[in-house]
């Protein structure tokens, strides 16, 4: 194999949730099977002792690592657990170029790759491991559960489905053949431009200054990745965002099709009054359709709880439910 990339890391602890006292940080890196270093934050329960049972983290979809997904790492590793917070390909602290990209095929593969390297640490126990994905990659996270076998339990929390958001739009009002075609046409125009530029046109970042007639859930996003709460330098999301052709593939590319052949365990949160519930509502019904291990299937819904409280709210995300069903599955 190639060697692994060297990746800058900041060395300080630059999350926007404290440093438990409970458990051991470090910053690690692994590669996936494209070259990619990834780059990830391992939280390990102090005075741990043997083999224990690891959970790996990603999300939400254009953030980083030390944000929600580090804070659910941190917090269950307060719980028990070795657990890692990635970046994924091409964005934050992890490598890959060109930068601000996404794939519904890399990304699965970055999931995969993080539980490569768990497989393999001498205080793991590879028979035990499992992901948390938040947000957009709750849904990847669903995708590789129906592909790695390794993987014995999955929790997708306040989840989109990429594929179904860029090929229908938000809550569907674009899922006709006309404006496929239309995303599809302005894509390849934009690939043109790029081209000619030499560099890549971003957009996607959460709109700043907040317009006043903006959507609640525009307003959700802008009170989590744009204020104090839970801004930070390198989320795409606080900043400029993807580039314009990053999420392309996804318009033709289910990430869906085999959930319902998950045979391993599987805890679908969100939040009751989230305007991306019914992502989870019906990725859960799909799942459950002919599903031959449907008894360790759950789907819980958080009530009165918007999209970005299962994102930091520590008083509302369920950690001790999430905390029981590991250890019920990681056994």
């Amino acid at each position: 194999m190639a060697n692994i990339e060297k990746l800058e890391l900041t060395n300080e602890w630059d999350k926007t949730f404290p440093k438990s006292e409970k458990v051991d940080h470090s910053k690690v890196t692994f590669r996936n099977r494209y070259g990619i270093t990834l780059a990830a934050d391992m939280y390990v329960p102090k005075n741990a002792d043997g083999k224990l049972a690891a959970i790996a983290v990603c999300g939400p979809f254009g953030a980083v690592k030390e944000q929600s997904a580090g804070l659910y790492a941190q917090t269950m590793a307060e719980c028990g657990f070795l657990t890692i917070a990635f970046d994924p390909s091409f964005t934050g602290e992890s490598g890959g170029t060109p930068r601000y990209m996404a794939s519904p095929d890399i990304n699965t593969e970055d999931f995969q790759a993080a539980v490569d390297f768990l497989s393999v640490q001498e205080n793991v126990d590879h028979e035990r491991i499992g992901i948390i994905g938040i947000c957009g990659w709750g849904g990847m996270a669903l995708n590789v559960a129906a592909l790695d076998t390794r993987i014995k339990a999955t929790v997708a929390s306040t989840m989109y489905d990429m594929s179904r958001v860029n090929s229908q739009g938000y809550f569907d009002e674009e899922n006709s053949e006309t404006a496929r075609y239309e995303k599809r046409k302005a894509m390849c125009a934009q690939r043109i431009a790029d081209y000619k530029s030499g560099s890549y046109e971003l957009c996607g970042g959460v709109v700043d200054p907040l317009p006043d007639d903006a959507p609640f859930f525009v307003k959700d996003y802008y009170d989590y990745y744009k204020t104090k709460r839970g801004y930070h330098a390198r989320s795409l999301n606080s900043n400029g965002g993807w580039n314009k052709t990053g999420c392309m593939s996804f318009l033709n590319q289910p990430i869906l099709c085999y959930s319902n052949e998950i045979r391993s365990a599987v805890l679908v949160i969100h939040g009751e009054k989230a305007h991306s519930c019914y992502f989870s509502r019906d990725a859960f019904a799909n799942m459950m359709n002919g599903n031959p291990c449907p008894e360790n299937k759950e789907l819980l819904i958080i009530p009165n709880a918007v999209h970005t409280d299962l994102y930091d709210r520590t008083d509302i995300i369920p950690f001790d439910k999430m905390e029981q069903f590991f250890k019920n599955n990681l056994k």
